[in-house]
């Protein structure tokens, strides 16, 4: 499982690769965090700041969120059937 860095942590990393003198790579290294992770972080922060086109931080919240109420539809809609005290299931039509 990957670890989790604090977004205090995470902000503090990119502004050191943002301050400029060393590479994503050394400043990973001094860290203790992975260079693709850096990498991401400091990818994420110049979409954030619109400085490159993506999805925003905000955006992704958003989506998820959307996506995350999209999979619980099916799931609402079924006990609100259940709790209504209506059948669930179709009755087979019986011949005349």
């Amino acid at each position: 499982m990957p670890k989790k860095y604090s977004a205090e942590f995470r902000l503090r990393a990119v502004a050191l690769v943002r301050a400029g003198g060393k590479t994503i790579t050394q400043t990973a290294y001094e860290l203790g965090v992975s260079a693709a992770a850096l990498h991401n972080w400091v990818r994420q922060d110049r979409i954030d700041r619109g400085e490159i086109s993506g999805l925003t931080s905000l955006e992704s919240v958003e989506l998820a969120r959307a996506k995350r109420r999209i999979r619980e539809l099916p799931m609402v809609r079924y006990n609100a059937t259940i709790m209504s005290g209506r059948p669930h299931l179709p009755r087979p039509l019986l011949p005349a």
